[in-house]
């Protein structure tokens, strides 16, 4: 019997149909070791070694989240998180490998080699009257402190989603489903725990969380839990643009890109990660809708090379976010030949998509220098195509530029050209350059002739 399968023989009625929402003051469901398919060999070593401490040291310790709906999907996870009732200093004490971190949401991240295993402290809800100052909210909901400790009953109910609340009990190899997310899996649903509206303004990131899940796993979203995004969607403006550069990398690199963009102008969001992006989508009136074509080739050329193990960089699909507001803005510039203005332009965008999230630098600079490429390429006659193929930045820009093409503007058949050559020998190479003839001399504009001089002229 499959994942699902053995979990929905535990969560169906005798008449076959899902049953009722559990009450929650009654406890969780407990779904034991024969009714899933989770096993210890399943999870990290690591993993393992810390649930063990903690209950040898006499705490509760869960292996809770993503891992166990992951586990229960029948994937890999590639994070295991766990949940106890130990404070995140006691943690630090068992764990000399291990690191306190997070001032709003205290953590401990325990270090094995490049593997980190999260240890979070059960959270509770803020009503209690001894928070003192371990809990902050704005006027608007928003959490700014979120470091009040409880049980893990009222841990679950303070997960975002019902998928995310089952956990993984080491001592009975049992999993406590506090939310029904077994049935939700079954029926592939993302379902807030608590009223929507007040959880999104807890924290307004959950949006792109159930956006990014809903896209990771294949699953729908639940109209309750969609319903008030597009409406509180503006709550994302002001989380800081290093976060939101966080969850940018998380939404598009982890190979849905293009099921998560769909997704993201479904539900209105993208305009608040990239709004001179959908400025420049607004704008476009062409029948093909060109700007959106070549994001979304963009988005489906990173996602197949996730898919075959290929790396991908951030740098290159942040160039082609930004890709349209960046030739709105060189079209605006003038008296300013294109290498000059596409610099000028570059600065200009980047510095606006900051406002809305980080680009650190190291992604900044070989972006520019893949939009630098595209200009570059069409320049090939002479020793300049041997030279551009020697570039280190010529890979990347070549793949651009193909998606460019793909996309639809006209380019006369660069792409093909530039494949053609790599692949050609010296001889041929040689002729390919012949064929083009001899570079363009670039137009050299003249200054207008002073007064005087148009005096003097007119005299002769």
């Amino acid at each position: 019997m499959g994942f699902i399968n053995k979990l929905m023989h535990l969560v169906r009625g005798e008449s076959g149909a899902p049953t009722m929402a559990p009450d929650t003051a009654a406890g969780p469901r407990i779904i034991p070791r024969d009714q899933h398919g989770i096993s210890r060999r399943d999870i990290s070593d690591n993993a393992l070694k810390v649930l063990y401490r903690l209950k040898d040291a006499g705490y509760q310790a869960y292996l809770v989240g993503g891992g166990v709906r992951d586990l229960l999907l029948g994937g890999q996870p590639k994070d295991f998180d766990i949940a106890t009732d130990a404070h995140p200093e006691q943690v630090h004490k068992l764990f000399r490998n291990s690191i306190l971190i997070g001032r709003r949401f205290r953590l401990v991240h325990v270090r094995f080699g490049r593997e980190i295993i999260e240890v979070a402290t059960f959270r509770a809800n803020h009503s209690s009257d001894n928070n003192g100052t371990q809990a902050r909210q704005s006027a608007n909901g928003m959490l700014t402190r979120d470091n009040v400790y409880g049980t893990v009953d009222e841990d679950a109910l303070r997960r975002d989603f019902t998928i995310n609340a089952m956990y993984y009990n080491i001592d009975g190899f049992t999993i406590h489903d506090f939310a029904n997310g077994a049935e939700d899996i079954q029926s592939r649903t993302i379902r807030m725990i608590g009223d929507p509206y007040e959880r999104y303004r807890e924290d307004p990131v959950r949006m792109l969380r159930a956006i990014r899940f809903a896209a990771k796993l294949d699953f729908h979203i639940a109209d309750q839990t969609g319903d008030p995004i597009d409406e509180l969607g503006h709550l994302l403006q002001p989380i800081p643009a290093a976060r939101m550069f966080e969850e940018i990398l998380k939404l598009f690199l982890a190979g849905q890109g293009e099921a998560t963009y769909e997704l993201l102008q479904d539900y209105n969001l993208f305009r608040y990660l990239f709004p001179a992006t959908q400025a420049a989508i607004a704008a476009d009136q062409s029948e093909t809708q060109l700007v959106e074509n070549f994001i979304i080739r963009a988005l489906r050329n990173s996602d197949e090379r996730i898919s075959h193990g290929k790396s991908v960089t951030p740098a290159f699909l942040l160039a082609a976010l930004l890709w349209a507001p960046l030739q709105a803005r060189m079209a605006k510039i003038r008296n300013m030949p294109p290498v000059p203005a596409l610099h000028q332009a570059a600065q200009d965008v980047i510095q606006e998509q900051v406002q809305s999230t980080s680009i650190p630098r190291r992604f900044s600079t070989p972006m520019k220098e893949i939009w630098d490429m595209q200009l570059r390429l069409p320049r090939r006659h002479g020793n300049r195509a041997q030279q551009l193929l020697d570039n280190k930045r010529f890979r990347a820009g070549y793949d651009f530029l193909l998606i460019r093409e793909a996309s639809g503007e006209p380019l006369q058949g660069l792409g093909e050209w530039w494949t053609r050559f790599q692949y050609a020998s010296e001889e041929q190479r040689l002729e390919m350059s012949k064929e083009l003839g001899k570079a363009p001399r670039p137009k050299r504009k003249r200054k207008p002739a002073n007064n005087d001089q148009q005096d003097r002229g007119s005299q002769a």
